[in-house]
């Protein structure tokens, strides 16, 4: 029964990056965009936790989010948009969250590192396996 149920859902396995860059790509890109709408409180956010050149790293944040979570719905460029995308994760974990814990406490200002842990997971799946052959680098390989 196990075995007949694997085969079933291996058919569809190609499906499984696109989803999981859909997924993903949609969580940046709504972050990514409302950060660009408020860069002048992101800036004084970043300030305020002691992120140095804050009004260039809300700049930068936002754009890689917005871009790479763009690049992740459309599945081009996918593994350079999943390690941009990494670094951010991993700054934000190590600058903001790593006091919070995986789960913030009762009360805390925001919430511990479990959906940033969630996303990079993601994000390294995105880097070692690639976009899929749902994607638009997947088409312009089979051009090429």
């Amino acid at each position: 029964m196990l075995s007949n149920l694997n085969d079933r859902l291996n058919q569809y396995s190609e499906y499984a990056p696109l989803i999981l860059r859909l997924a993903l790509g949609i969580v940046f890109l709504v972050h990514g965009w409302s950060k660009l709408g408020n860069l002048d409180g992101m800036a004084q956010m970043f300030g305020g936790m002691g992120v140095p050149a804050p009004g260039l790293m809300a700049t930068l944040v936002a754009i890689v989010e917005t871009l790479g979570g763009l690049a992740l719905i459309l599945g081009i460029g996918t593994r350079v948009a999943a390690v941009f995308l990494s670094i951010v994760m991993l700054v934000a974990i190590v600058m903001v969250k790593i006091d919070l814990g995986l789960i913030a406490p009762t009360g805390a200002s925001m919430p511990g590192a479990e959906l940033d842990l969630a996303l990079l997971a993601g994000l390294v799946a995105l880097i070692l396996q690639g976009a899929g052959r749902l994607s638009l680098d997947q088409a312009v390989l089979q051009r090429a």
